[in-house]
């Protein structure tokens, strides 16, 4: 469409007035019999008022007020009438008469509706002898254009958006809206709600409107559709006459063409409205949809917006709750709560409710309750909530006998799930699950006999087996999983599986997947979100691991036991990559408390193990070794599953690394080539450990070692395989091999090499600068942890009693030595050799093995 803005007037037009105003100016003496149709607020007035204005300048006298019978006209008198609706029969036969006659020039304005037999003959006469021009929203470039000639609003493209979505475009309330807008401080943020002044300025074009169309207007600012029986009913008129109060409300300009109001509207329309007049209207609006059958929850919306819920029947309320369940657990658990204010008895979807949206107490408290007084479909429905919240919270003993109990074939499932978590190998025993008698297989217990069928294979079966069944089970629920009350979910389980399988990738897949499906509502968002933070953890991607797990918390709510110990033990892992001692001091009491909240079972051994070497790095490894051996006990009772195993050994290996036991590393890497055979992840971490021990007794091969890393980095161990590198490179004595292993760690971080290309081999191009003395000195020891902490050159002279300028140097030749191509690649290689000195008894080799 074609717009213009008229310079003097200001005004926005469409293409149809804005030739009609062209012509005029053209010809300012032609002829002109014009009729102009338009909701009020579309600029029927303002239009006239410029054919006016040109008019008058033409020296042409302009009369606007339509002739009484018998009233004489002048020919040379421009007519322009306003509201030609309003008019009478007799004074628009008038207009009809100068019409007819061909000899006045004259130009009426009027609304759709009401719509008379003598308006229909007027309206018809104009378009036939002249010209019908009719008045629509502005487009959104119309908007646009209005608003970029207001000084204080510019062209500000999220105003433009507020402007046009507020006022559906209707001339009128585009133009209150923007003034409302410059008088007001909007600043650069965006607007959300208009200035309540502006709401107000519609009180009086609601006022005027008949009791029967303000009605009408708080049953469409209700929300939903509404069917014209429906109007009806509340109304208290039949059908024609209810399309004649549509029609009059749209002539007014307060109702779509849709249907709809636009949100201004409907907000002065709630707000400005007499509190008895809009209760009694949603009420009894409420009661017909439900007995109708009808949703509801749009209703509800609109009654809890402004404030009105407590006026909403109990029935109503527990309805709307049951309509929010699937996609809004946490709206139907405040619906549900208000119901049960209202004099609704608890049930057990309210329970189920509030476990969805993660408020655990007021499910458990509800679920027990009618665990004891509920008839016996709600019992069991309360023991399966109840056995998840217990799930949750680390009480696994207790949800599988809930769990069993409830008898429905997805409890049944979890019930083995549990059962395995803490190490009852007899729950693999027997033939797959399957759904009770009589119960139909839907999504929901297929997904949970496949989480289950999963499970046992990641027990006693192979890795890929579990895997594809934990990936099928996820995939069953994602079409309808958001109210599925899950004690862990199947993607979840994937996740790990895939982590301990070392298909990273695979893991990632199914955790966004779950998560755009909403599976298991607000309580599984956190876990999902957490296992994503460890990915990122574990591949050393340790600023975007902090972003994700910052997210976990964004609504306030806190975490449950197990998703506790897993923000524990990814904010202890980032601290240990980061070398950021001061923040693993930080948190390991934070660390402690999580585990001993949540006992041990088989999916928290990712976590103990991550802690375990953040305590050996503290040198308080002893305070966890109970509940490590208590790890190593349940793995024993599951006997050995490698997929579960392998793991906590490499997690072992490294904290006995950093304990300086070689005997202790010697057993851990003996465990890991046992379970070498399992899958190719268990080969690479029995390569990798294998070699990492030998490293630290003296023994360096760099081919063999950089197979190792990159086999690391391949399984989606980025962080361990660069510094499995570097800690090779610091203890070689072969000049070749350190620059080619250096090479290598940068290689693997993510980092440019120097020679231009990524080493493939034990040999590299790379060229080698400074000293050819391999390790650090003491004294370079000594500088290297000044700077890390951030102590400038002055001040760590000051504390080694050494000038600035002997630090300078003592740094240059640290950058040198390292083949560090800048100050950030220095420090970074410092955190690793000095976490790697602090773990190995000062950098001495261990002793070799006695069997060799």
């Amino acid at each position: 469409m074609i717009m213009n803005d008229i310079a003097e007037s200001g005004l926005t037009l469409d293409k149809g007035p804005q030739a009609l105003l062209d012509a005029v100016a053209q010809d300012p003496t032609g002829p002109l019999t014009v009729g102009i149709a338009g909701p009020g607020g579309h600029g029927k007035t303002a239009l006239l008022a410029e054919l006016a204005r040109v008019h008058q300048r033409a020296g042409i006298t302009v009369r606007t007020a339509a002739p009484e019978p018998g009233e004489p006209v002048d020919p040379d008198t421009v007519l322009l009438v306003d509201d030609a609706h309003l008019l009478d029969d007799t004074r628009i036969g008038v207009l009809l008469r100068l019409v007819a006659t061909r000899r006045h020039r004259l130009v009426v304005a009027h609304r759709p509706w009401p719509r008379s037999a003598a308006l229909s003959e007027l309206v018809d006469t104009l378009r036939r002898d002249g010209q019908a021009v009719l008045l629509t929203p502005f487009t959104r470039e119309q908007t646009a254009a209005y608003l970029a000639a207001t000084p204080e609003l510019g062209r500000r493209d999220d105003l433009v958006e507020f402007v046009h979505a507020q006022t559906s475009g209707v001339p009128r309330d585009v133009e209150r809206l923007a003034r409302g807008l410059a008088g007001a401080e909007t600043g650069t943020g965006a607007v959300v709600t208009p200035p309540r002044s502006v709401v107000l300025e519609l009180g009086p074009d609601l006022d005027v409107q008949p009791e029967a169309v303000r009605r009408l207007l708080l049953a469409v600012a209700a929300g939903g559709p509404l069917s014209v029986s429906t109007l009806g009913t509340i109304l208290g008129r039949e059908p024609a006459a209810v399309d004649e109060l549509i029609a009059t409300t749209r002539a007014a300009g307060l109702l779509g063409a849709d249907g709809r109001l636009a949100p201004i509207v409907r907000r002065a329309v709630t707000t400005l409205s007499p509190t008895t007049d809009r209760t009694a209207v949603w009420r009894r609006l409420t009661e017909l949809q439900l007995a109708r059958g009808g949703a509801v929850l749009p209703l509800v919306r609109s009654l809890l917006a402004v404030g009105a819920l407590g006026d909403c029947p109990a029935s109503t309320l527990a309805a709307a709750a049951g309509e929010a369940l699937a996609d809004e657990p946490a709206l139907a658990a405040d619906l549900f709560a208000a119901a049960t204010a209202a004099g609704q008895p608890a049930g057990a979807q309210q329970a189920l409710a509030a476990a969805l949206a993660g408020h655990l107490d007021d499910a458990l408290r509800l679920a027990d309750r009618l665990l004891a007084t509920a008839a016996p479909p709600d019992r069991s429905e309360a023991a399966v909530v109840a056995a998840t919240a217990l799930a949750h919270r680390g009480h696994i003993g207790r949800s599988v006998e809930l769990y069993r109990w409830a008898g429905t074939a997805s409890a049944v499932a979890f019930a083995i799930v549990g059962r395995l978590a803490t190490g009852d190998l007899s729950a693999t025993a027997g033939p797959p699950t399957g759904e009770p008698a009589g119960e139909p297989p839907t999504l929901h217990a297929s997904a949970a006999r496949r989480m289950a069928d999963g499970v046992r294979e990641s027990v006693s079966g192979p890795p890929t087996a579990a895997l594809s069944a934990l990936v099928q089970a996820a995939a069953l629920l994602e079409p309808d999983g958001r109210a599925a009350l899950l004690p862990d979910s199947p993607a979840a389980l994937a996740a790990l599986t895939a982590v301990h399988c070392g298909e990273l990738e695979i893991a990632e897949r199914v955790l966004h997947r779950a998560l755009g499906a909403g599976v298991g509502g607000p309580l599984m968002a956190r876990r999902h979100r957490l296992l994503q933070a460890w990915i990122l953890m574990v591949r050393g991607e340790t600023h975007a691991a902090t972003e994700r797990l910052a997210t976990v918390t964004l609504d306030g709510r806190q975490l449950e036991s197990r998703d506790l110990l897993f923000a524990a033990a990814i904010r202890m892992g980032i601290a240990r990559r980061n070398s950021d001692l001061g923040a693993l001091k930080g948190g390991w009491g934070q660390a402690l408390e999580a585990v001993v909240r949540h006992p041990v079972d088989l999916f928290t051994l990712l976590p103990l193990g991550e802690l375990a070497i953040a305590g050996a790095r503290l040198g308080d490894l002893a305070r966890l070794e109970p509940y490590l051996r208590e790890g190593r006990a349940l793995l024993g009772r599951l006997d050995k599953p490698p997929l579960w195993s392998v793991p906590l050994h490499w997690s072992g290996l490294h904290a006995a690394i950093l304990t300086g036991e070689p005997a202790v590393a010697d057993e851990h890497v003996a465990a890991l080539l046992t379970a070498a055979g399992h899958s190719r992840y268990a080969a690479v971490v029995a390569a990798a450990a294998q070699s990492w021990v030998e490293v630290l007794r003296g023994v360096v091969d760099p081919a063999r070692v950089e197979a190792a890393a990159r086999g690391l980095h391949d399984t989606g161990l980025c962080w361990d395989g660069a510094r499995l590198a570097g800690q090779a490179a610091i203890r070689t004595a072969d000049r070749r091999a350190m620059t080619s292993l250096l090479e290598c760690a940068r290689a693997l971080q993510g980092r440019p090499s120097h020679g231009g290309q990524t080493p493939t081999t034990g040999t590299s191009t790379a060229r080698v600068t400074g000293p050819t003395q391999q390790g650090l000195s003491d004294r370079e020891y000594e500088v290297a942890e000044l700077v890390l902490a951030g102590l400038t050159y002055r001040e760590i002279g000051d504390r080694l009693f050494i000038s600035a300028k002997t630090v300078e140097h003592h740094v240059a030749r640290m950058r040198n030595r390292l083949n560090c191509a800048n100050r950030a690649e220095l420090l970074a290689l410092l955190r690793t050799i000095l976490a790697d000195r602090a773990s190995d008894t000062a950098g001495q080799p261990w002793p070799q093995r006695a069997t060799r």
